[in-house]
């Protein structure tokens, strides 16, 4: 399958499709450069591990290096909490995409919208109807999802890749992300 192939083969995203990020460096500039980023994590990424370490605490090193606010699952405050990380807030990621799509809604603090939402671990038909969502109606957030399959209804996507080659490039976006 091409690397620029929705996961799911019948799912068509239509004309405009998400850029590929091929390497960390991609992640890390897109990060660095947004003034207001927001990350959502759902309950898939307990299943997984970078390099022999849970996923989530991967993704906690990187809102912690990157300062960057996370929305979590029910399901999945426990497992940042045990880790002693308090998200910025428990809700649905439908929830918290309706929200995104309100230009009006000042973000999770009150200041200001978010201008780049990352997304993780939540189920692919889950994830790519909330990325449709977000292309047609919230035009000022660009959307990035860190899942090991493309998503071609976010602005940027890792190709489908193996575990291994996904984990590594997690791995180097916390990694390389300037401090």
């Amino acid at each position: 399958m091409p690397m620029t192939d929705a996961w799911q083969t019948a799912e068509i995203a239509g004309p405009k499709k998400a850029s590929l990020i091929l390497k960390p460096d991609i992640a890390d500039a897109l990060i660095s450069r947004a003034k207001r980023p927001i990350m959502i994590v759902g309950h898939g990424i307990v299943e997984y591990e970078v390099n022999g370490k849970p996923m989530i605490e991967c993704l906690i090193a990187l809102a912690r290096k990157a300062v960057i606010p996370v929305v979590v699952s029910a399901s999945t405050n426990r497992e940042f909490l045990s880790r002693e990380f308090e998200p910025a807030a428990v809700m649905s990621a439908v929830e918290i995409s309706s929200r995104l799509t309100d230009p009006e809604w000042k973000g999770l603090d009150g200041k200001e919208p978010y201008d780049l939402a990352i997304f993780v671990g939540l189920p692919y038909s889950m994830e790519w109807t909330i990325l449709s969502g977000l292309k047609h109606f919230a035009p000022n957030v660009k959307t990035m999802t860190f899942d090991c399959v493309y998503q071609p209804n976010a602005s940027w996507s890792f190709p489908n890749s193996t575990i291994k080659d996904w984990a590594a490039n997690l791995k180097g976006i916390v990694e390389n992300l300037e401090d």
